[in-house]
């Protein structure tokens, strides 16, 4: 079961699978933590579109308060990481290899946001040396030892949507005329109208659509060409004389749109 840290927000789990992204082997771990050299950077390594290097301070970061402690760190790497305004969000695993188990300590940060200000992460108190050192954990064997690090990139894809709600919304009025509408055969559409910052245009079956074939008149309300996929409208649908009476009146509340080919329907 992961334990994970309050305070530095590091999650630690035992696994068997070795690191995915890179593995550093050093032998003879004491002379070089003897040799004068606070830091080692390894070679360029490439995950995804980015090259890295992972960071070792053999005995501690002390800038970063890591004294008596092994820090590791992973940094961006490239001949040009650094253009204006980039930004790189990943997960970051540090591994250490418990030679005697056979198995990995994993030490896991919270997402992070690597950028000009702050182009490395890691952890300068990845792990106590008494600790590292002791025989018994299995870390360093033979003077030898196995540091790892896995990377996950989280890519932005910037797909998104906005929810409007119009507490008021303002009325619109749109007065559709037919002539000829005896010689009618087929469905038809009226002229385009907005309303709402859509367009819109109403569909006449003249004999009735489908469900109503020579029994019913039937007309609905389009949403035109939109790329606005769920629309919520109240509307209401006359029916006028020649004298401009009401014959017929329709109030359709709270309907949701229906895709109809290049349309939305409602009905």
């Amino acid at each position: 079961m992961p334990k994970i840290d309050e305070v530095i927000q590091i999650t630690t789990e035992i696994r068997e699978i070795s690191p995915a992204h890179y593995v550093l082997k050093i032998e003879s771990f004491s002379l070089l933590s003897k040799s004068g050299i606070s830091m080692y950077k390894t070679k360029e390594f490439q995950v995804g579109d980015q090259k890295w290097r992972l960071i070792l301070y053999p005995n501690g970061d002390k800038s970063m308060k890591g004294e008596d402690h092994v820090s590791l760190y992973l940094a961006v790497s490239g001949a040009n990481p650094l253009k204006f305004g980039w930004e790189i969000n990943a997960t970051v695993r540090f591994f250490v290899f418990d030679q005697i188990r056979d198995e990995y300590l994993a030490k896991e940060g919270k997402n992070m946001r690597f950028h000009a200000m702050k182009s490395k992460w890691g952890m300068p108190r990845f792990m106590p040396l008494k600790t590292f050192i002791d025989p018994s954990n299995g870390y360093l064997v033979d003077d030898t030892c196995f540091f790892g690090v896995e990377v996950f990139v989280v890519k932005n894809l910037g797909q998104g949507e906005c929810l409007t709600l119009k507490a008021s919304p303002d009325s619109v009025s749109h007065e559709w005329q037919i002539s000829k509408f005896s010689t009618l055969v087929y469905d038809c559409f009226s002229e385009i109208f907005t309303a709402g910052k859509l367009k819109w245009r109403l569909r006449l079956y003249p004999t009735g659509d489908t469900y109503n074939r020579h029994k019913n008149l039937s007309i609905y309300l389009c949403l035109v060409n939109s790329s606005c996929k769920k629309v919520k409208v109240t509307f209401t649908i006359r029916l006028k004389g020649k004298a401009g009476r009401t014959h017929q009146k329709t109030t359709v509340g709270n309907r949701r749109s229906k895709l109809n080919g290049d349309h939305k329907i409602f009905s």
